[in-house]
């Protein structure tokens, strides 16, 4: 299979990297800065390094990069400086998520490609109905307004959820949300959840980045891991985190 990675010279981007070249799968990763990201990965004969910002290739340069692959992970964020936060583009991740989705259903493919979106805890699945306190909502709506990548967040996970749906003949998707990031360097026990199960902003747990690089991996490659978490938002915990 080869896997197009977008924020591939991300934290966790980097991860998923290496561990989809250690399953043998080819990699092709749009980043843009491919000297930091060669020297953090190596480089490796089935890895393509596409030097670019996702949001500045053309329509049918995005079609180009997404034929032929099985599988398209966003790991896209915004850099956490006051440039990146309130500075443009200000819908990176839904942009390029759409521009993505699009870009696969021109290809045409004969059997649905497989989507994944790397997004957060902090962004609630409203097809679930998942509970939050009014304390939770009141802060999260001052996060939403104070907070641009929040609401990029929200509306990337929106667009797969509705105009995406569960029918839809070329893509199927997965959003995988974890709690606060934080950086191990072999993978440790994780445990997976529908919904979140503990408080994003009062209670929040860990989930480290090389476990959702591990998870992510094996959405991609094991079928049965798929079918689980297909059309879903699983939230992704360090086993000492979960609530």
């Amino acid at each position: 299979m080869k896997v197009l990675v977008a924020g591939g010279s991300g934290a966790t981007g980097q991860l998923l990297v290496r561990q989809l070249l250690d399953r043998g799968l080819s990699v092709q990763a749009i980043v843009r800065s491919p000297d930091k990201f060669l020297k953090a990965v190596g480089e490796h004969e089935r890895l393509l390094v596409i030097n670019a910002s996702i949001l500045e290739l053309s329509d049918t340069e995005l079609v180009q990069h997404v034929h032929e692959c099985g599988a398209v992970v966003s790991c896209l964020g915004h850099t956490m400086n006051f440039r990146g936060v309130y500075g443009n583009p200000r819908r990176l991740v839904t942009e390029a998520t759409r521009r993505l989705c699009e870009a696969i259903k021109t290809t045409q493919p004969t059997q649905p490609l497989k989507f994944l979106l790397m997004n957060s805890t902090g962004c609630r699945n409203d097809d679930m109905a998942e509970r939050v306190s009014v304390a939770e909502k009141c802060v999260v709506g001052l996060i939403r307004l104070l907070v641009p990548p929040h609401l990029d967040n929200e509306q990337a996970s929106k667009y797969l959820r509705r105009q995406i749906g569960q029918h839809d003949e070329s893509i199927e998707w997965t959003i995988v949300r974890p709690d606060t990031l934080v950086d191990n360097d072999v993978v440790s026990g994780y445990e997976i959840s529908p919904s979140p199960t503990r408080s994003a902003i009062f209670n929040a747990g860990q989930t480290s980045r090389i476990n959702v690089a591990h998870f992510m991996a094996d959405l991609v490659t094991e079928d049965a891991v798929w079918s689980s978490w297909k059309g879903q938002s699983p939230v992704i915990y360090n086993s000492d985190s979960v609530g």
